[in-house]
């Protein structure tokens, strides 16, 4: 029987979370945000528990959730980091083409980076990301580094909700003003 390659789990346990919290900002009337299914076409299913044990994706998948957050639209993809250098190998073009898209449709888009060796949320704003994106493009770092971040930007703590970004969206938003 064919397993699934752990690989295809890693940010799970941050996508848990952001699911929690999205369920939370709902019941209070904040957000409506949903989680952005990734196709899949099954290739093997088990009889037996009728649980697919290979499976191969449709397409590129582009963001990770979408919705609207006080008739504001919003799209984020969630993303883990272990070390305080993010490869940036780990964020496709065509999402980056997607997310940049979707502003100029008056929406926001961001990354929600989950530091799991500093226990710690980061809100990475599209612009900043881009930042870093045309850096590798024209030849430099392919990758950035923790320090390089905005801190005004990383999560606060204990707002009753596992990840809560709306806070920082709300500074992105005035940034933008």
């Amino acid at each position: 029987m064919a397993t699934w390659n752990s690989r295809g789990l890693r940010g799970s346990t941050l996508e848990e979370f952001i699911n929690r919290t999205n369920e939370k900002y709902l019941e209070n009337g904040l957000a409506l945000i949903q989680k952005v299914p990734t196709p899949i076409t099954p290739i093997n299913i088990d009889k037996e528990t009728r649980h697919i044990t290979l499976a191969y994706f449709d397409q590129k998948s582009t963001v990770d959730y979408i919705g609207a957050v006080q008739g504001i639209p919003v799209c984020f993809d969630a993303k883990e980091c272990n070390t305080d250098t993010f490869p940036l190998h780990n964020i496709h073009e065509h999402q980056v083409m997607f997310m940049e898209n979707f502003e100029k449709q008056g929406g926001v888009a961001f990354f929600l980076v989950s530091y799991t060796h500093r226990d710690e949320f980061y809100y990475l704003r599209l612009t900043k990301l881009l930042e870093f994106w045309n850096r590798a493009k024209e030849g430099g770092r392919k990758s950035f580094r923790y320090d390089e971040l905005e801190p005004e930007y990383f999560l606060p703590k204990g707002k009753g909700v596992l990840v809560p970004y709306l806070d920082t969206l709300q500074k992105d938003l005035l940034a933008r003003d």
